[in-house]
């Protein structure tokens, strides 16, 4: 780890949301300089877009380990979309929300096969009017396979991200923390800003006890400031 110099409070608030990001960026890529999607799809889109559905309320870990099954049963998407749903249902099941999953991967495959000579669409529009694809699986897709960008904003996004001072910590909306790290984010640095967040918030910045006098960031970040103002004082 480079050595990182001590920052004042007001130094820190004056630094702007872009050079913000820049050093951000730069702890997490030497943090973890080879970064990818933990959900192991071999290269395949269409089994990546399956596979972001079921991963929904569930771990990475767990849909790694049903999709093998899954996807020896139906290959293609469009055998997923001629197979029978009660067997798309029982391969899924301990993914949780199975119906709707099931439900939902069978429907969008069925499109992509028909629709898209099994080709999964490259564009935010055509993404997002497939069943069950919100913007965060629509992001992923056009970040990991088109390398088109995108931030993902799962949970680990999120509370990050407003830690850091992007957006104000106790909001809970997706849509704005794209919205604000976009532009901050260069277009081909996204996909990997945001495995190496996913990583990061495992490791270091978890939700309930975040590691903050280990974390590469804590001379930059209003969390670690504003959770060490009380002790100074003391």
């Amino acid at each position: 780890m480079t050595a990182r110099r001590t920052m004042t409070m007001k130094t820190i608030t004056e630094i702007n949301d872009k050079e913000r990001a820049a050093r951000v960026l730069a702890a997490l890529e030497e943090l973890y300089p080879n970064a990818a999607c933990s959900l192991e799809a071999d290269g395949d889109p269409w089994k990546l877009l399956v596979m972001a559905r079921l991963s929904a309320q569930c771990t990475d870990e767990r849909v790694n380990i049903i999709s093998k099954g899954l996807f020896e049963a139906f290959p293609t998407a469009g055998k997923m979309a001629d197979g029978p749903i009660e067997e798309i249902e029982g391969l899924i099941k301990s993914c949780g929300l199975y119906r709707g999953k099931a439900k939902s991967i069978k429907e969008t495959s069925k499109i992509i096969a028909e629709k898209y000579a099994c080709r999964v669409p490259d564009t935010m529009e055509e993404l997002l009017a497939l069943p069950g694809v919100g913007r965060k699986i629509a992001n992923l897709i056009l970040g990991d396979v088109y390398n088109k960008g995108g931030i993902v904003s799962d949970t680990h996004c999120m509370r990050i991200c407003g830690r850091l001072g992007f957006y104000p910590e106790d909001k809970k909306d997706p849509r704005l923390t794209e919205r604000i790290m976009t532009p901050l984010i260069d277009k081909e640095k996204q996909s990997g800003f945001c495995h190496r967040l996913v990583l990061f918030g495992r490791d270091i910045c978890t939700a309930r006890s975040p590691k903050c006098r280990q974390c590469p960031m804590r001379d930059f970040c209003l969390h670690f400031e504003k959770a060490a103002l009380p002790r100074a004082k003391q």
